[in-house]
C-alpha cells in the first residue's frame, strides 16, 4: 500500500473513528473507548508502517504480521481492515450480528480476511505473536511481527511468561505495543491493579522499550513506531509503550474508563460525529 501524509492519515483516522461509533451505536454493543484511543496507533500501523497484502493469506509469508490481543476492541481493526481493502466497508453493516463476520471480537470460523487468531480471552496474544516470529525465523521471513495488549491485560500471568521466553530466546523480530491509557473496565488501572512502572518491568525481564509519549499524535505515533521498527534484530524484543487517552477524538468520552464497553445514545452519536469529519465516505 502506498504510504500516506501525517494529514493524509490524520484525515482516515476521523473516518475510521466515525466508523467505530456508527458500529457500536447500530447494535448498542461493543467497544468505544480503546477503539478510539488506539485509531491513531492502527490508522498509522496499516497505512504506513505495516508491510502487508490486503489479498489475505492465512501464512503470511514474506509480510509484516499483526495480533490483537485485547480483541474487544476490533471496531477499530474492522474499520481499518476494510479501509486498507481487506473487505468492504458496507459489510461494517453486519457488526456484531448474527452470522456476520464481524463478530464483537475477532474470530477465524468465519473467514474475515485479515483475521489470523480469536482473542479477547486476554492475556494469550503475546504467545501467539512470539510463536509466529519464531516461525518467521526458522523460514529465513525477514518480515517483523506485531501485537497489541491492553495496560489492564498485564495483569494476566501469560503476558508476563511471554516476556520472558522472549527476552531469553531473543525474539528480535517482534515488537509488542501496550495500549498504555491507564483505564480498564472497572476503573483506573492504578485503583484497580497498579502497574507501578512497566517500562522497569520490561526492560529487567530483557526487552527494549520505546516510549511514544503522544499516542493520539500521528505524527508522534508514526515516530514510534519507527524507532521500534529500527531497534529490532539486535538480540532484544521491543516494547512500544503507547501513551493514549482513552475515548480520544470526541469530547464526552475522552480519558474515562466509563466508555469501555457502553454504546452512545442517538443523541450522544449526533455529538460525537459532529466533532468528527467525514473524510472517505460513511459505510
Amino acid at each position: 500500500m502506498e504510504k500516506k501524509s501525517i494529514e493524509q492519515l490524520e484525515s482516515v483516522a476521523s473516518q475510521v473513528r466515525r466508523d467505530i461509533l456508527r458500529m457500536v451505536h447500530a447494535v448498542q454493543s461493543g467497544h468505544p473507548g480503546a477503539s478510539l484511543g488506539c485509531t491513531e496507533f492502527f490508522v498509522a500501523l496499516y497505512f504506513d508502517q505495516l508491510n502487508h497484502d490486503s489479498n489475505f493469506k492465512m501464512e503470511g509469508k514474506g509480510e509484516d504480521l499483526f495480533f490483537l490481543s485485547n480483541g474487544h476492541i476490533s471496531p477499530v481493526w474492522y474499520s481499518v481492515l476494510s479501509r486498507s481493502g481487506y473487505f468492504s466497508p458496507e459489510e461494517m453493516n453486519t457488526f456484531r450480528k448474527l452470522n456476520s463476520r464481524v463478530q464483537g471480537h475477532p474470530a477465524t470460523e468465519e473467514g474475515l480476511p485479515g483475521i489470523r487468531i480469536a482473542s479477547g480471552s486476554l492475556g494469550q496474544g503475546m504467545s501467539v505473536a512470539i510463536g509466529a516470529a519464531q516461525a518467521k525465523k526458522i523460514d529465513g521471513d525477514g518480515s517483523t511481527v506485531y501485537v497489541l495488549m491492553g495496560d489492564g491485560e498485564q495483569e494476566e500471568g501469560q503476558v508476563w511468561e511471554a516476556a520472558m521466553y522472549a527476552a531469553h530466546w531473543k525474539v528480535d523480530n517482534l515488537i509488542a505495543t501496550i495500549d498504555l491509557n491507564r483505564q480498564q473496565i472497572d476503573g483506573p488501572t492504578a485503583e484497580i491493579m497498579n502497574l507501578i512502572d512497566l517500562r522497569a518491568k520490561y526492560e529487567s525481564f530483557g526487552w527494549e522499550v520505546v516510549d511514544t509519549l503522544l499516542g493520539n499524535d500521528m505524527k508522534s505515533v508514526v515516530e514510534g513506531l519507527e524507532k521500534a521498527k529500527n531497534l529490532t534484530r539486535e538480540g532484544k524484543p521491543v516494547l512500544n509503550l503507547l501513551h493514549t487517552e482513552m475515548g480520544y477524538g470526541v469530547d464526552f468520552m475522552v480519558g474515562t474508563h466509563k466508555w469501555h464497553g457502553i454504546a452512545p445514545s442517538d443523541e450522544q452519536l449526533a455529538d460525537a460525529l459532529g466533532q468528527l469529519p467525514e473524510t472517505i465516505g460513511d459505510f
